[in-house]
């Protein structure tokens, strides 16, 4: 019955139709597309997750039994907090092992897609970039990932990009009119001459001397750059820019009622493959700029509502059966990527019911010990390769090829769009000029198309989290999708990372409220997930409870402390045999950790960052972020979403070459770090003096000393950033607001504690 629809569909819906036969008869011949193994740990892994819980267990049951046996106030209230926190610890640790139980890992021969499949008869991709605010996310990043893509080694007259502006700026639509004439010079360059690296930002950072053409392409590239960067530094297209009645019709719907928030739709075809052609009289691929209605009285629904948008506008123009979506600084790097994801689409054995193909986020110019951990190893790579063996991995947000029909409802179930033109198997038949498709498409970009329709509930990108991406890979596997990770050696796209720690906090913080707008709505993973997907993948998509891991890390980084500087003894001694459950429960977890992030190639120093970092966010992100998702569900105002800026600050960029967390701004997320790193370090000294004056031996004390020690570990970039005098330093008054509450809670526990 699919396959019915798919032949009664338009000519790319059938190309990839056909594309599935002949992959059927190739792969018999030994021409594999694809391959996949399971990690070699998969069994070590079992079994050290049986004994590690064991082990946990039993520190709960010695926590369950110090509360029966409290004989204080005092005591019960301390052994109370301790078993809250060690069993939000013992959860997230079982979600964390659920991707750990069947790895496996992946690899395509893209080298074979032609011996299997014609070229003429790849399905055509449309391609949508997002982006937001100009100032925040320079059109020249999006311009180069733009450019990147539309340079794939892919047949042109297949390839259409479309560019969602939620800013509604003339600034990106001008870069946009720029970027298109260079394409004509850029794209058979590349072609020409093999070029691997197609983002032409990334292209001109190495030496070319070798291709005598490649100092004209850089001229015109610096010039082009020039241009734009100069109309972003005025604010405004200046008449002299403007070459032709058709951009002066275009930046006329500018007016002086136009506002990012209130604006109508705008719909300008950059490029149309079926007009436009390159120095080399090869055909361009279709670029197209989107900016969808807004209005102050509808609610858009932020990236989610720009994608849905995106998705009804590229139905009525190309409606091609796959669908790229990438951020706005995430570009291409690697020419072959989407032959790598189409020898998962076009395999007859997975094709019905894959839904999507992940790719990972890689960042480039991050320095050698990643200090923000902007690589996320765990959501990037090592949990979608451990759901890789069970459903697939989670959607990311960017870097994804989609089966358009997977927002139409599960593989066995078709949920039709409103208008029957917005299905997958529609065929469009016009030109994408045309008066009939280009009225269409203004209509499905508006405010007010979603009213009274399945759009964000049932059929799209899904809303109701600030995180869609999880939200809507989520909700799909639910649905009975499934998905592949691809990760080949070479990554497949490349984005800028933040270098800066608010913006790292921020983003986290956002993150974490959208996670828990999931988890703790009817679709939990807990409860909804378990019963859709199973049990594992329930489990591994319960890393969304995040935000609630600020619990134990804030007990952890302060309780102790505390207790160790008023010459409280609370955890067991050295010789006691509870202090070497306590030890392997604390190693254990951190070195398996450790040996996941070995296992993919990262080095010892980023992993000490990456877990120093998860700590920095449980006492600022997380905690801020739970506390924000609590007011925003009892109907308290909280701040809306912000875009994290891509603007690159010469100062900051220096400091972070050297290696200096950057701080800068007197930020409330930053005085629960400060005031941790003034505790532990006070408690550390305090506990050698008692140690030295005989009051508590080291035996009693040892424990905690070490987490206090620990803590000292993990904030000496704090340390660092109270002392130095640059612009990135640590500002005085958070400085003297955590010395401060540091104090205060010190007399507080001396009050408690000593009575």
């Amino acid at each position: 019955m699919q396959e019915q629809k798919y032949k009664k569909g338009d000519s790319n819906s059938k190309s990839f139709h056909s594309c599935t036969i002949m992959s059927t008869t190739t792969t018999h011949n030994d021409l594999p597309l694809h391959t996949h193994k399971r990690s070699r740990r998969t069994t070590a892994n079992r079994l050290f997750a049986v004994v590690h819980s064991c082990a946990i267990l039993a520190l709960l049951y010695r926590h369950a039994l110090s509360l029966l046996h409290s004989t204080s106030l005092t005591s019960f209230l301390i052994t109370l907090t301790f078993l809250i926190s060690d069993s939000i610890l013992a959860f997230m640790y079982s979600t964390a092992q659920s991707p750990r139980m069947t790895p496996i890992y992946r690899k395509e021969f893209p080298e074979n897609l032609k011996r299997v499949v014609k070229e003429s008869d790849f399905p055509a991709l449309d391609m949508i970039i997002c982006t937001a605010d100009p100032f925040k996310e320079p059109p020249m990043n999006v311009v180069n990932t733009a450019l990147s893509v539309m340079a794939y080694d892919y047949p042109t007259d297949k390839v259409s990009v479309y560019v969602s502006d939620d800013g509604g700026s003339a600034l990106t639509l001008f870069a946009f009119m720029e970027a298109a004439r260079f394409a004509s010079h850029w794209l058979p360059f590349c072609r020409e001459n093999s070029i691997v690296e197609r983002c032409p930002e990334a292209y001109f950072e190495t030496d070319h001397s070798r291709l005598p053409e490649a100092d004209k392409i850089k001229i015109m590239y610096q010039g082009m750059k020039g241009m734009v960067n100069n109309v972003i530094e005025r604010g405004k297209v200046g008449d002299e820019y403007i070459t032709g009645e058709r951009e002066r019709l275009a930046f006329r719907k500018w007016t002086d009622g136009f506002t990012r928030q209130d604006h109508p739709t705008i719909i300008q075809v950059l490029l149309d493959n079926s007009e436009d052609r390159d120095i080399a009289d090869n055909s361009m691929p279709n670029l197209i700029y989107v900016s969808r209605e807004k209005s102050r009285t509808s609610h858009h629904n932020f990236k989610a509502g720009a994608l849905n948008a995106l998705l009804r506008v590229s139905a009525t123009m190309t409606n091609a059966p796959i669908v790229l979506t990438l951020d706005c600084d995430m570009f291409s790097n690697d020419p072959q990527t989407p032959h790598r994801a189409l020898c998962y689409f076009l395999d007859p054995k997975i094709q019905s019911k894959l839904g999507y193909v992940q790719f990972p986020q890689r960042f480039h110019g991050i320095d050698k010990s990643d200090m923000y951990a902007s690589e996320n190893r765990h959501l990037f790579e090592i949990n979608p390769q451990g759901m890789d063996g069970v459903l697939g991995p989670n959607y990311v947000g960017t870097g994804c090829f989609f089966s358009r029909r997977v927002f139409f409802g599960g593989p066995s179930k078709f949920l039709p769009p409103g208008n029957p033109q917005l299905g997958p198997n529609n065929v469009v038949d016009k030109p994408i000029q045309s008066p009939e498709v280009l009225e269409l498409a203004h209509h499905v970009a508006a405010c007010n198309y979603e009213k009274n329709s399945n759009w964000g509930s049932k059929i799209g990108v899904r809303y109701g989290s600030l995180v869609e991406d999880y939200f809507t890979g989520y909700r799909l596997q639910c649905e009975g999708w499934k998905s592949i990770f691809c990760n080949p050696d070479k990554p497949a796209f490349s984005g800028d990372s933040p270098i800066n720690l608010i913006d790292v906090l921020n983003q986290t913080k956002r993150w974490a409220i959208g996670l828990l707008e999931v988890c703790f709505s009817r679709y939990s993973p807990i409860t909804f997930g378990i019963k859709a997907m199973g049990l594992r993948m329930g489990l591994a998509y319960c890393y969304g409870f995040w935000a609630i891991w600020s619990i134990p890390i804030t007990t952890y980084a302060f309780l102790p402390q505390l207790a160790l500087l008023n010459g409280l003894t609370i955890f067991p001694k050295v010789s006691e045999p509870w202090f070497l459950l306590y030890v392997f429960v604390f190693i254990g977890a951190y070195f398996e950790d450790l040996l996941d992030f070995h296992s993919i190639g990262v080095t010892f120093q980023k992993w000490w960052s990456d877990q120093r970092m998860w700590l920095i966010k449980g006492l600022s992100s997380f905690l801020f972020g739970s506390i924000e998702f609590f007011f925003k569900s009892f109907g308290i105002a909280t701040l809306g979403f912000n875009v994290t800026s891509k603007v690159i600050d010469e100062d900051q960029s220096k400091r972070y070459e050297q290696g200096r967390m950057e701080f800068g701004v007197p930020s409330p997320l930053f005085v629960p770090l400060t005031t941790a790193a003034v505790v532990n370090l006070a408690a550390f000294a305090w506990g050698h003096v008692e140690v030295f004056r005989g009051s508590n031996g080291l035996e009693g004390l040892l424990m905690q000393m070490f987490i206090a020690g620990f803590g000292i570990a993990n904030c000496m970039p704090i340390y660092e950033g109270i002392i130095r005098s640059d612009k990135g330093k640590i500002p005085t008054k958070i400085t003297l607001v955590s010395t401060f509450i540091a104090f205060a809670l010190y007399a507080a526990a001396y009050v408690t504690l000593r009575n």
